[in-house]
C-alpha cells in the first residue's frame, strides 16, 4: 500500500505544471476592493489601462508570468502587468494592476504577495 501512494505521489510530481487541470477562479480566494477605494496613483493606472495608454513604464503591458499561482490559473499571456507610481520611490515601486483577457483587474501592493480583485 506504502508503495502504491509513494508511486502516485511520484507521477503527480513529474507532471509538467501545464498538465495538471487548472483552477478556476472560483476555487482562488481572493479578497475585493472597490476601484473607487484604490489609491489615486491605481485609479489613473486603471485609467490608462482601459483607454490602452500612453503607458509611463516601458515594461508596462509585460506578460504577467502568476508563478506565485495567487491569481486564477490562466494560459501563458492571460495577464499583463501596468506598474502602480509609488509616490517619493526613485523605482518603479511595488505596486500593481494585472489586468486579465477577459476584462478583469487585481492590485497588488506589495510586489505580488497579495492581491484583490478590483470591483467596478
Amino acid at each position: 500500500m506504502l508503495r502504491i501512494l509513494l508511486t502516485a505521489l511520484l507521477v503527480l510530481w513529474l507532471q509538467p505544471a501545464g498538465s495538471l487541470p487548472a483552477r478556476d477562479s472560483a476555487y482562488v480566494p481572493l479578497r475585493e476592493t472597490r476601484a473607487d477605494g484604490l489609491p489615486k496613483e491605481a485609479s489613473d493606472t486603471l485609467k490608462l489601462i482601459k483607454k490602452g495608454g500612453p503607458f509611463p513604464y516601458q515594461r508596462d503591458g509585460a506578460v504577467f508570468g502568476n508563478f506565485e499561482r495567487r491569481l486564477p490559473l490562466k494560459e501563458r499571456g492571460y495577464y499583463r502587468e501596468y506598474t502602480v507610481p509609488t509616490p517619493g520611490s526613485n523605482s518603479r515601486g511595488a505596486r500593481r494592476i494585472i489586468a486579465g483577457r477577459k476584462g478583469e483587474y487585481y492590485y497588488t501592493a506589495d510586489h505580488y504577495k497579495t492581491f484583490r480583485r478590483i470591483k467596478e
